[in-house]
């Protein structure tokens, strides 16, 4: 399998950065670990082997010559005198078996000959069991058979407060590693923190622009970038706001110039298009406030007293509008931004479907859907977010009447973006459209 497709693989690898980075320092620094403290073991092993070899040599050398030049009735008591804590003298044959392979065995025997095999001549044999043992047989000058049972020690035995050092390593190492990965990835977290944050008001906290040079130089990035936007859709709103209120004073100056006209037809006529043109003013300055950011300020209400209303004002308009499900509960929210949203959505049903359903359905992560169902056309798979676009209509024929000013739905969505909400369009299976306002519930 290739990094990348293990890099993939979600069962084996983490998803958030803090996580991934987490893992591959502590992983990295503890086989680090783990390699010099196998290589300190092994070099110890290997010194203290050595030092036991050259004692071995030093002691049987010396050892073997007493007991040759002791008298044979006292070599025996001499015995448990010369006797080491791997090895021992046996007046006697000893034990035969088979040749030595063990490694340490071997040098064991190869430090014994290069010691006495000049003199004494040996054989070396294993002694079967469990643990590794040898025996070296050799005849004293008088030819009296000795043996030395030897029973090899690798290297020294560990310290029992070692484990506990290692596991206090391990630990602290854990706990540095999650100390770095913290520093180094809280200046994303801000970041992208503060990128969630920065709605269509553009009023989201500044980043600080301390810390080190290269986090620093991504705060000030980031809220000069901030600046710039707010400056470019303040420029924005005041040149929209600039247009109605110029287009104003002619618009109404024509209307009194149609209302003393001669002719009823052309007269109807002018005024519909003045209308319209009204309507496109006003419709562009909601627009433009929209994507300023809406200052109205959240609050507690009573959803289902809200929709209640709502629904009550369509229908005695003479409009067929329903209502499905019930908050019950008090939701916080900003009550005019949600009617205006439901209101343009519901607007939409009845242009193009003649009916609308609102249906209200509560999620168990504490997020609430409202949708807003007809039975029109429906709109192309194609076209279900173009139309999110300001003055984008599926209807092309320019007919007001029909197709709209193209900024109902994109209000929408504005509005819909400064409450931290979401607005998607779904064509529904038995015919019509389903729009989908999905919100949480703030506390």
């Amino acid at each position: 399998m290739s990094l990348h497709s293990w890099a993939r693989w979600p069962t084996h690898w983490p998803r958030t950065l803090f996580a991934r980075l987490a893992v591959i320092l502590f992983v990295g620094l503890a086989l680090a670990q783990t390699l010099s403290f196998w290589l300190t073991m092994t070099e110890r092993d290997q010194t203290m082997t050595n030092v036991m070899m050259g004692y071995i040599e030093r002691e049987v050398v010396s050892s073997v010559a007493l007991l040759d030049h002791l008298p044979p009735d006292e070599r025996a008591q001499w015995l448990p005198r010369l006797a080491r804590r791997s090895y021992e003298f046996v007046l006697g044959p000893g034990i035969s078996g088979a040749p030595v392979d063990a490694s340490l065995s071997e040098r064991v025997a190869r430090s014994i000959d290069d010691g006495i095999g000049s003199r004494y001549p040996l054989t070396v044999n294993a002694v079967p069991g469990d643990r590794e043992r040898l025996q070296v047989h050799l005849k004293l000058s008088d030819g009296t058979p000795l043996t030395i049972d030897m029973r090899p020690m690798s290297g020294a035995p560990l310290s029992r407060w070692l484990p506990l050092v290692l596991l206090l390593q391990l630990v602290v190492l854990a706990a540095c590693c999650w100390l770095a990965v913290r520093l180094a990835t809280r200046p994303l977290h801000q970041l992208a923190l503060a990128a969630d944050t920065l709605g269509p008001d553009l009023k989201a906290d500044r980043l600080p622009e301390d810390g080190p040079s290269e986090v620093a130089r991504a705060a000030r990035a980031f809220n000069a970038m901030q600046d710039r936007i707010a400056t470019y859709m303040t420029e924005r709103m005041q040149i929209l706001a600039a247009i109605s209120h110029d287009l104003q004073t002619p618009i109404t100056r024509m209307r009194l110039r149609v209302d003393v006209m001669e002719g009823e037809a052309e007269g109807a006529k002018l005024r519909q298009d003045l209308q319209e043109m009204e309507a496109l003013v006003k419709e562009g300055v909601t627009y433009a406030r929209t994507m300023h950011g809406t200052t109205e300020v959240p609050c507690r209400i009573d959803p289902d007293a809200l929709f209640d209303s709502l629904v009550c004002d369509y229908v005695d308009a003479g409009k067929d509008v329903s209502l499905q499900g019930r908050f019950g509960t008090s939701l916080t929210t900003r009550p005019q931004a949600l009617r205006r949203i439901v209101g343009n959505l519901v607007d939409n049903a009845l242009k193009f479907g003649g009916s609308a359903e609102i249906v209200v359905a509560a999620l168990h992560d504490g997020q609430i859907t409202i949708s807003v169902l007809d039975s029109g056309p429906g709109i192309p798979a194609e076209s279900l977010e173009a139309v999110f676009e300001p003055f984008y209509r599926v209807e092309t024929s320019r007919n007001r009447h029909t197709g709209g000013t193209g900024l109902g739905l994109a209000i929408a969505r504005q509005l819909a973006l400064a409450m931290d909400a979401t607005l998607s369009l779904h064509n529904r299976s038995s015919g019509g459209l389903e729009a989908r306002l999905t919100l949480r519930n703030l506390t």
